[in-house]
This record gives C-alpha cells, structure tokens and sequence, in this order.
C-alpha cells in the first residue's frame, strides 16, 4: 500500500487546524485572508494543469455529471474533472490498446461504474478521503490515503486499465459484463 497520499491529506489537515488554532490564539480572522489565496492556487492549479499533463491524454471537465462512454470507443489515458458526478465506462465494445491506459477522475464526490471484457486487466488506485472500491466482487474501503485493488493478472496482462479517483468520496464498482 502507498501512503503518498496519506502523507498529503494528513499534511492538508495538520495545516488547516494550525491556521484556526492560530486565528483563535490572536482572535484575528485568518479564514479571511486564507480563502483568498487557496481560491488564487485553485484557479492557477486549473489553468496550468493542461500544460502539466502527458502529450496524449484527453481533459474534460464538467461541473456535474454524468460522463458516459459505450458502444464503440476508443480508450486512451484520460483525466475527468467533475465537481460531483458519476462516471459510467462500459469497455465492452470498446477499443482497448496494448499496454495500460490511465483514467483519472478528480472531484469532490463520485460514483465510477466500469464494464471490463474478459482478457483486461484492471487496477483501481483512489487518492479520497473515504473511497468504497469492488473490483469484480473484491471489495476494499479506504479512509484517509491512496490504496490499489488489482485484478490477479494485471502485471503480465497485454491490455491494462488503471481507474484513479482523486476526490474527497468515491464509490467504484468494477464488473465484467
């Protein structure tokens, strides 16, 4: 298990209670002057992330959900920005490449349902708060940190995909159809 993200949210806590430990000490208004700043780095973090993604991987972004894909489509590494939604990826009649593809979620709250044919490996890494992910029956909760659920042959498989949620909540099932 990685505890990068562990390390990050427990980080962002300690910080937001030393700012109001802080503000209550002097009886000065810090939230104040905090929200500004964090609204400043949010809105940096948004304009810059296109730049700081691989060559190839698509951005979409949607204040509410859904975002759905079925049918024939192409699958390719992917970042998904939502504010709250639902994610449905039916890969059944999908093109899945050689190789593993990558699709990132980030919002505050999800719902990820994805539809695997037999022969593709899956891997669900959620970065949350609390995160409730089944793959194929394997059920794992994770509170406060990054934890990864795999399917028994994703290192040797020939097609990979690797769901990762970044959110405060998020639910992802995993099926075969």
């Amino acid at each position: 298990m990685r505890t990068d993200g562990r390390i990050i949210i427990g980080i962002v806590i300690i910080a937001v209670g030393l700012v109001i430990l802080v503000g209550n000490i002097l009886d000065v208004d810090l939230g104040f002057l905090c929200m500004p700043a964090v609204l400043i780095l949010l809105g940096l973090g948004l304009l810059l992330r296109p730049l700081l993604v691989s060559p190839g991987t698509a951005v979409r972004a949607s204040v509410f959900g859904p975002v759905r894909r079925s049918g024939a489509w192409q699958v390719a590494d992917e970042e998904i920005w939502l504010f709250v939604g639902d994610v449905n990826l039916d890969l059944s009649q999908a093109d899945v490449p050689p190789g593993e593809s990558v699709v990132r979620v980030f919002s505050l709250v999800n719902s990820i349902r994805v539809v695997v044919p037999e022969g593709v490996a899956v891997m669900v890494a959620p970065l949350a708060f609390l995160a409730s992910a089944n793959l194929f029956g394997k059920k794992r909760d994770i509170f406060l940190g990054q934890s990864s659920l795999a399917s028994e042959d994703y290192d040797s498989a020939e097609y990979k995909i690797q769901i990762q949620p970044a959110c405060l909540v998020s639910d992802v099932r995993v099926r075969r159809p």
